[in-house]
């Protein structure tokens, strides 16, 4: 039986902050719920699945053959509103009254350069001023952030640690796409390089319920993460691959954050889809941009891949402003 699920209810709001959506329970249900939305639509597993349990098709006949595969693995199905718009990944660390936003990032879900391809847990991010203006920072801890942990302390459960809220900045609005009780992964790589203050005192603050007057100090440079992936991610992975110039990587100034490596006899190997995130920063994005894929082009392992555009929706962005 479908399921309809309207906009969340939050008190004083405006506008819908979330897409239109039907849960469905059956391949007979979504495939008649399809006639609501048209294309393109997005199609989300039930559970979690590393973040590649989401489709966006583009047609009926990709949207029907992606339903049988999703529901057959994981039953209950998602069919949601298609938003168009720029995602924007906006974290921010609760104490279950006050909230702490952190600066806002840009990750880069799909596979391949220029966002085609399956989704992934995420091929890299960015962070840099021109991500959000003050006036949508203020925006979304105003209409989707504090409604949400107000919400949650009124109901006698109130949210202390990270809420990670995946948006959708669209022309009428940000929306929602997610939320995770999280840090993002690949966004906290290129945010720590940013960060210039004492996060463990700002966590203890958190969690003592004193987060309020408490601020964070951030460099201006921008800062780029790129994931390198082991062969046939988001896929069956190959692993067990000897990883080569992790030295030379970091001798360009960048950090090398492991994921899926393991040391061996041999030395260090592969052992998961997404092996490095290789950060950078510099004084602007087009600089970060080239000191992150300097190093990158310094490792080596068979089969790797990796996006080649991170970063260049702000660059795009940047030469609008």
């Amino acid at each position: 039986m479908a399921q309809h699920k309207p906009p969340l209810n939050w008190k004083d709001r405006k506008r819908a902050v979330t897409a239109r959506s039907i849960t469905v329970d059956t391949p007979e249900d979504a495939k008649r719920a399809l006639d609501q939305f048209g294309t393109p639509v997005v199609l989300k597993a039930d559970g979690l699945a590393a973040g590649k349990g989401v489709v966006i098709a583009d047609e009926r006949k990709q949207a029907m053959a992606a339903i049988d595969e999703l529901m057959a693995a994981r039953g209950r199905l998602i069919i949601e509103e298609f938003l168009a718009g720029e995602e924007v990944s906006f974290i921010v660390v609760s104490d279950g009254r006050n909230v702490l936003p952190l600066q806002p990032t840009q990750d880069h879900k799909q596979v391949w350069d220029g966002d085609r391809g399956p989704n992934t847990g995420g091929m890299g991010a960015y962070s840099d001023q021109t991500i959000l203006t003050s006036e949508q920072t203020s925006d979304i801890i105003a209409s989707i952030i504090m409604p949400t942990i107000e919400h949650m302390s009124s109901e006698g459960n109130p949210f202390t640690g990270f809420l990670y809220a995946g948006l959708m900045m669209t022309t009428e609005g940000p929306k929602v796409l997610e939320f995770n009780a999280r840090l993002g992964d690949p966004e906290t790589q290129p945010l720590m390089q940013r960060l210039d203050s004492d996060f463990a005192e700002v966590l203890l603050s958190a969690a003592r319920g004193q987060l309020g007057g408490t601020t964070l100090k951030w460099q201006n440079d921008p800062s780029v993460c790129v994931v390198v992936s082991a062969q046939g991610y988001p896929g069956h992975v190959k692993t067990g691959d000897l990883i080569h110039g992790l030295d030379e990587a970091e001798q360009t100034g960048a950090k090398v954050f492991h994921a899926g490596t393991k040391r061996t006899e041999k030395g260090l190997e592969t052992s998961g889809g997404r092996v490095l995130g290789v950060t950078a920063s510099a004084p602007d994005l087009a600089a970060a941009i080239r000191h992150v894929y300097s190093a990158v082009a310094q490792v080596h392992f068979r089969g790797m891949h990796y996006r080649t555009d991170i970063g260049a929706k702000g660059l795009r962005r940047s030469a609008a402003w």
